[in-house]
């Protein structure tokens, strides 16, 4: 389970960071005269949303998906994870952020320090309250759904309804990276923050 959040979020990190770095060359009006070219944030959040649908479709039978620290200690805090196991999933997942961008790193290394790695930063004109203040809803967001989605009691009673727990997770990442992506770049994911920085 360990190694699943590991390879998970050094996958996530990769691909997404390399959106961010590969959308900041395209539009770089040094390199390329079309400031139209590129994925847009529309395409950043689509691989941020993406991916998280991708990974926890394919780790949540070995990990539970978790793919992020805040997750991870959400749901410790409902006791649905050990305390052991919460923080070796963290460390997990902090490493992997790291190793996912130091791949980047290795492979763009010119566009990586141009660009400034894909980290996370308050844009200018919003304070740091603001941002503050994004991040925490936001991650709100992606964790109410996460309890929502893996809720068993709702499973049981909604039967009816069909759910793939890794749509809706998917969707809140990417409905929340159209919204903070403009004020701090969107964080929502600790170790995303931590392994970009």
């Amino acid at each position: 389970a360990v190694i699943a959040e590991f390879i998970a979020t050094l996958l996530f990190l990769y691909v997404t960071v390399m959106t961010v770095i590969g959308y900041k060359s395209q539009t770089d009006p040094t390199l390329y005269p079309d400031q139209c070219a590129g994925v847009g944030v529309l395409g950043i959040a689509w691989a941020f949303g993406g991916m998280i649908f991708i990974l926890v479709y394919c780790t949540a039978g070995i990990s539970g998906g978790h793919i992020n620290p805040a997750v991870t200690f959400g749901l410790f805090l409902a006791r649905k994870v050990t305390l052991v196991r919460a923080v070796m999933y963290m460390v997990a997942q902090c490493l992997g952020a790291i190793c996912g961008v130091a791949l980047v790193k290795s492979f763009q290394s010119s566009y990586y320090t141009r660009y400034g790695g894909g980290a996370n930063g308050l844009t200018h004109g919003y304070s740091i309250g603001t941002g503050v203040a994004a991040e925490i809803i936001g991650t709100f967001v992606l964790v109410y759904t996460v309890f929502s989605a893996t809720d068993p009691k709702r499973s049981a009673r909604d039967s009816h309804v069909p759910v793939l727990a890794p749509l809706p997770i998917g969707f809140a990442v990417f409905i929340v990276h159209l919204a903070t992506i403009p004020i701090t770049g969107t964080g929502i994911n600790p170790a995303r923050s931590l392994g970009a920085a």
